[in-house]
């Protein structure tokens, strides 16, 4: 990002340690949001970042660039929660105006809605994509997931849950998490009508479930809730690895929390705007960086990528300043 590109291959080159993480800080800052940022994604494949704020604006950026490519604005509807389908300029966006619920598939390319997914009668909380399939889930505040289909209007299945659902596709799509009570239901994506193949238990947290998330390689997962709490599992056994407590948050903000490309490190916002890092390895506090906002940010981290981005009224770039690394520059 800084500099030319050089820098950039040495950036790549390194393995996320905890003395790179603790040096990261902001790289860039684009402070023309007229509304706190609700929602955050990479593509996977391409260097894009898809934003949505209360501004009702949905922005595309080009991470490589450092440059905002686009800005669609969803004034009718309003946009809440974003996420790119398979295509680098497709993405598939909830409504935030309280009158229409309803999920739109959306071109960025030429500003043409696609398609709309009609069904939730209440605001839509959770939105994860499958990366195998034109599939997705969306959990909804009126206590239902629904399962879709991208070329279809009508929901090809529905889970009904006791709570705010939090969903979460697995990288490889085969399985879906839902948490709500105090419990994550795991799912096979091919059979889900037969239930939960498995019930883990979050150690008697039964505040909200705010996000569930699996690490890239499939083998941890986390879930925040609304009381502060970022729990982190082995998504195999279910054994509760750690929990880390942050402030609390109120009913209508979303603790959110992302781990490290390769599952080494938790990131997680907090009911006082700070960001804090864990090992989770060995389930310390890393890192913390304090903030001046009151609301927890939306954090994602770049796939396959030194650098992680913060959304609150401001979106913020964080990369490793490296020249608090010298030792780090030019080793392969």
């Amino acid at each position: 990002m800084a500099g030319g590109q050089p820098e950039r291959e040495d950036k790549v080159s390194l393995e996320l340690t905890e003395e790179i993480l603790q040096s990261m800080e902001v790289g860039v800052t684009f402070r023309d949001y007229n509304g706190r940022i609700s929602s955050m994604d990479f593509h996977k494949t391409s260097p894009y970042l898809v934003t949505a704020s209360d501004d009702e604006s949905i922005r595309l950026y080009d991470v490589a660039t450092a440059a905002c490519l686009k800005t669609i604005n969803s004034k009718k509807y309003g946009v809440d929660l974003v996420s790119f389908t398979s295509h680098p300029t497709t993405v598939i966006y909830s409504s935030k105006n309280g009158w229409d619920e309803s999920l739109r598939l959306l071109s960025l390319h030429d500003n043409k809605y696609l398609r709309y997914f009609k069904g939730h009668h209440d605001r839509v909380a959770s939105l994860s994509m499958c990366s195998r399939k034109e599939c997705f889930i969306s959990g909804s505040l009126d206590r239902t997931v629904m399962l879709w289909d991208q070329r279809a209007e009508k929901c090809q299945g529905l889970l009904r849950t006791q709570g705010r659902p939090a969903t979460a596709y697995d990288e490889q799509g085969l399985v879906f998490a839902i948490a709500f009570g105090g419990y994550i239901r795991m799912f096979d994506s091919r059979k889900y009508e037969k239930g939960p193949f498995e019930i883990f238990s979050v150690g008697g947290d039964v505040s909200d479930a705010n996000v569930v998330k699996f690490s890239s390689d499939g083998k941890l997962m986390l879930l925040t809730t609304s009381d502060g709490k970022i729990h982190v599992l082995d998504s195999f056994r279910g054994t509760l690895l750690s929990t880390y407590n942050v402030k609390p948050v109120s009913s209508d903000s979303t603790l959110d929390a992302t781990f490290s490309p390769e599952g080494m490190f938790v990131i997680s916002g907090s009911g006082d705007g700070s960001v804090y890092a864990w090992s989770v390895r060995s389930g310390k506090e890393v890192a913390c960086w304090m903030s001046t906002d009151s609301e927890p940010p939306v954090i994602r981290w770049a796939p396959g990528s030194l650098m992680y981005v913060t959304g609150s009224s401001e979106l913020s770039f964080w990369v490793p300043d490296l020249s608090k690394l010298a030792a780090y520059v030019g080793r392969k």
